[in-house]
């Protein structure tokens, strides 16, 4: 693991003790793990050294991002004793109702836990410093006015993509960090997704790792706190870009997190950890204060979680239309009155027809590796007998590989989008342009690499290319399901099992991009939402996930199916984690 770089800590006030071993036996009683008994804690004067090393926060170097706010409570006498492995937001929302125990003490408990691991898996770049004075001010508000909602006092991080006012924004790059030799971009504003999960009363824990701008879809390395491990197995990828996120929740350092997807950002590592991402319908979720790679046309910001119901508890919360992010507009009229989660039931595939993958969809990672193969014949079987129906590759004959391969491409996309979101960073940050980063950095932005002209892609004739071949694939794709009356598609997210973290020994260094996504980025070019769930193990123990896909605004129908899927097979089974350096 490469180095944090020289990334400053910031510890937590007394009194605060790291937790007793979770292989001990545990005894639940409403909700609340009781450790052993016997266990002896570790001793203060080793608590905090041991919280200092694994809880990063870069923060704590800015005066204007220090922790604010009235004294921080202690954590109380349930802070050891509460399980977080596998807690969701369903139950937290119960334990909180009936006082099984405080926010206070329930963030006090993922900090215990991530005090312990973190050194290990290093899902974060950054902590919140004003975590648990949120969680106080959340419980003060709990037992004065009750919750704001189902996600009230649950802990969630976020993809250090997505801004959260005060904090620094890397993006993966040590550019953006003035610990790591660059320059601090610090957003006067969080990002209107971030800040509707806050104004629903959601704890931001931290601020997950990911590769420099998002630039990989199957690592996750920066160059600010190095490389990601997947828990399941850490001679594995634990797929990018959104793996900080991922590994975070997938450990149970979090209950929730939010990715970003740009061409299978959230479903890669989604599948590779055995987690539940939803890549929403382009322009469902704003993306006003996440750092683009091509906020024109394909990013998506969008939740991975441990079930499909948390999941869609977090759509409720950041989808829908804001002035912040115009393009959020075209939502209108799109999401179910009643939310997303209320439209989830078992019965949710009866009397559904799905497309099967084949050649006739991509000409790479086909066929299916051979185990890859008989899972999906299982998966196939579990979906019959909960009543629906499949086609095999439906696109068969169709043209579409040959026209997808047909894509154009609009070059000034990713300058424009930056600088976009760089202007909306506030009075207050260090610059607002790149011009103005390299100035005062004293660097040149990505060497020099790609080009300047901001020109908005909608005004060129590469931007009108573009979207005229996206509409042609849109055509195409709703006569397909049109010809054979489907309502979707059901594949495996990944042809085969995950790939080596070090693909070749004698070249540590070298890092293909080769997740065997099967369903992007064919869905991210024409803005398609994809819902991916658990279902199975291969026989070395990582995990093999299914993804649902579905045309524009379906997504409420795709996280129905994952849940009727999810509830026949309750498959996931949590990680055992390490302690260590990773």
């Amino acid at each position: 693991m490469m180095p944090r770089a020289g990334l400053p800590f910031h510890t937590y006030p007394a009194p605060y003790t790291a937790p007793v071993s979770d292989s001990l036996p545990l005894e639940r009683r409403e909700g609340v793990s009781t450790r052993n008994p016997r266990t002896p804690r570790l001793p203060r004067h080793l608590a905090l050294p041991v919280l200092a090393i694994a809880i990063l926060a870069q923060t704590a170097s800015h005066p204007g991002v220090a922790p604010s706010g009235p004294p921080l409570p202690p954590p109380g006498a349930l802070a050891d004793t509460i399980d977080v492995v596998e807690l969701t937001a369903v139950q937290i929302h119960q334990d909180l109702l009936a006082a099984r125990y405080t926010i206070t003490e329930l963030v006090h408990a993922f900090l215990d836990r991530i005090a312990r691991y973190e050194d290990h898996y290093n899902a974060f770049i950054s902590m919140n410093p004003d975590a648990l004075a949120v969680a106080a001010a959340l419980d003060e508000e709990l037992l004065t006015t009750g919750p704001r909602g189902p996600l009230h006092g649950v802990p969630v991080v976020i993809k250090d993509n997505l801004d959260y006012a005060g904090l620094v924004t890397t993006a993966g790059f040590d550019g953006f960090n003035a610990a790591t030799g660059g320059v601090d971009m610090i957003p006067g504003d969080d990002a209107a997704a971030v800040e509707r999960l806050r104004a629903a009363g959601a704890v931001i824990l931290g601020k997950t790792n990911m590769p420099d701008f998002a630039g990989h879809g199957t690592r996750t390395r920066s160059s600010v706190a190095g490389e990601t491990l997947n828990p399941y197995a850490v001679d594995r990828v634990p797929g990018g870009s959104s793996g900080g996120t991922a590994t975070a929740v997938n450990a149970s350092f979090a209950v929730l997190g939010l990715g970003t997807e740009t061409g299978g950002s959230i479903q890669n590592p989604a599948a590779a950890q055995a987690l539940v991402g939803v890549k929403p319908t382009f322009g469902l979720v704003p993306l006003e204060g996440v750092l683009p790679m091509d906020a024109t046309y394909r990013d998506v910001v969008g939740p991975l979680a441990r079930t499909v119901r948390d999941a869609a508890l977090v759509i409720d919360v950041i989808a829908g239309p804001t002035p912040e992010d115009l393009a959020t507009y075209a939502a209108t009229g799109h999401i179910p009155e009643e939310g997303y989660a209320a439209g989830l039931t078992t019965t949710a595939l009866e009397g559904r027809r799905f497309g099967l993958v084949g050649v006739g969809w991509r000409d790479s990672f086909l066929p299916l590796a051979a185990e890859t193969e008989a899972m999906y014949a299982d998966a196939i079987a579990v979906l019959e007998a909960e009543g629906a129906e499949v086609v095999e590759d439906p696109f068969a004959g169709r043209g579409w590989v040959e026209l997808y391969g047909e894509r154009p491409r609009v070059r000034s996309v990713g300058t424009h989008d930056l600088l976009v979101y760089m202007r909306g960073l506030g009075p207050e940050a260090a610059f607002h342009t790149i011009e103005e980063w390299e100035e005062l950095s004293g660097r040149t932005f990505r060497g020099g690499r790609g080009p300047r002209n901001p020109a908005a892609p909608t005004a060129t004739e590469e931007g009108d290319a573009f979207q005229a071949w996206r509409m042609e694939m849109r055509a195409l794709f709703r006569e397909v399901l049109a010809a054979h009356e489907l309502d979707g598609l059901f594949f495996p997210q990944a042809g085969e099992p995950i790939r080596p973290l070090v693909e070749d020994p004698e070249r540590p260094e070298y890092r293909p991009n080769n997740h065997a996504e099967l369903p992007s980025n064919i869905i991210n070019d024409i803005g398609l939402p994809t819902v991916t769930v658990p279902f199975a193990y291969y026989a070395d123990g990582t995990p093999f996930v299914l993804a649902f896909i579905g045309d524009l605004w379906s997504d409420a129908d795709l996280l129905a199916w994952a849940y009727d899927l999810e509830q026949a097979t309750m498959a996931r089974v949590a990680p055992e984690l390490s302690e260590g350096p990773g």
